[in-house]
């Protein structure tokens, strides 16, 4: 069932650069290492509520619906202006002291699960992607969605951790620097305004 195939499109598919990953760097550089792998955790979390969808057949609401597409979009892309802005805010001397809290990574993970849950295209690329495949003898298309999923998951959270992990190790020379962290910063919080942009006049496929 898990072709080669199927494993090399996902592997192409997680590591295009997009939210998840943008936010998992993020905190790999702002916040530390062990904080990106908690975003990494968030952002694969968000990823069950669309894949669930898809299995269920619920992504072609969004595909047929309007304005059920428009307003999770739109929720999303506030959400990410949000971040935005927050971060934008918030840019100039950094410090990992306080950061090492469980209500900080249990707040990183919440806001990397809602970058996913609030991106409606998620569940639909999840629709179109996982049934190509599904060998036609199969005995349970649901049930081959389902481990299809679970490998894509972990794919992605296997990857994401890379990442944050990479981005991890720059960590502290941000910190330590007042310009490179104010720059860094504002630099992601252009890109999640982009990105927010970008969501808010996208079309449905």
């Amino acid at each position: 069932m898990i072709s080669i195939e199927f494993l090399l499109t996902s592997l192409v598919v997680v590591l295009i650069p997009g939210t998840g990953v943008l936010y998992t760097v993020a905190t790999g550089l702002f916040v530390g290492k062990r904080a990106s792998i908690f975003a990494a955790f968030g952002c694969t979390l968000g990823i069950v509520p669309a894949f669930l969808a898809s299995a269920l057949g619920l992504a072609a609401i969004f595909h047929t619906s309007a304005l059920a597409f428009q307003v999770v979009k739109y929720a999303g892309a506030a959400y990410l202006l949000y971040l935005a802005w927050q971060m934008w805010r918030s840019s100039g001397p950094l410090s990992l002291k306080d950061n090492k809290s469980a209500t900080r990574y249990t707040d990183t993970i919440v806001k990397g699960f809602l970058i996913n849950i609030l991106n409606p295209k998620l569940s639909i690329f999840f629709l179109a992607f996982l049934p190509q495949f599904i060998p036609s003898t199969t005995d349970s298309v649901l049930v081959s969605m389902m481990v299809l999923g679970l490998f894509f998951m972990l794919m992605t959270f296997a990857v994401f951790i890379v990442y944050g992990l990479l981005s991890g190790i720059f960590s502290d020379y941000i910190v330590r620097s007042k310009r490179a962290g104010t720059v860094m910063q504002r630099i992601f919080a252009t890109s999640f305004a982009a990105l927010g942009l970008k969501l808010a006049f996208s079309d449905r496929v």
